[in-house]
């Protein structure tokens, strides 16, 4: 696989560090059988053919999310209480979620950002990984218990461009 123009990719023992002009990221892709190289501005990998392209796609992922990041945008809804957040390093606070006292928390994950504008979200970050799971700790802390569903409709929607 060729390493994309404006990434820089290094292996040493199957830890795989890609850096650019939006960050560093670093992972382990240690695997037995499995073992990277770089030579002449390619990476390639030997082993089972399932493990070498989880390989290509990771790192594929890492070259893309250093050179343009990955981001995603939110909007957040509601119809009974209106919600506010709070970021707190790296802990989101969810305040009046359907009138609760107390708020919920969403961690932020690795060198993702969270930024706000009126009733948006927007999540981004070089590692297309932490970002999902960013917003997987936002909908997972927003999800609706012991109330209907399909009245309560509040919560955080990923908006599809």
């Amino acid at each position: 696989m060729k390493i994309i123009d404006g990434a820089k990719v290094s292996v040493d023992r199957n830890i795989v560090t890609v850096s650019g002009a939006k960050g560093t990221l670093v992972k382990n892709l240690s695997h037995p059988g499995l073992k990277l190289s770089i030579a002449n501005g390619e990476i390639s990998a030997e082993g089972e053919l399932v493990m070498v392209n989880t390989a290509y796609a990771h790192i594929k992922n890492m070259m893309n999310g250093v050179i343009s990041g990955y981001s995603k945008k939110i909007k957040i809804l509601y119809s009974h209480f209106p919600i506010s957040m709070e970021i707190k390093g790296k802990l989101m606070l969810i305040k009046n979620f359907l009138g609760e006292k107390q708020p919920r928390k969403a961690k932020i994950m690795g060198q993702t950002k969270v930024e706000s504008k009126g009733q948006e979200l927007t999540i981004s970050g070089p590692s297309k990984e932490e970002v999902g799971q960013t917003f997987a700790n936002i909908k997972s802390a927003t999800k609706i218990r012991d109330r209907d569903s399909r009245v309560f409709q509040d919560g955080f929607y990923e908006v599809v461009e």
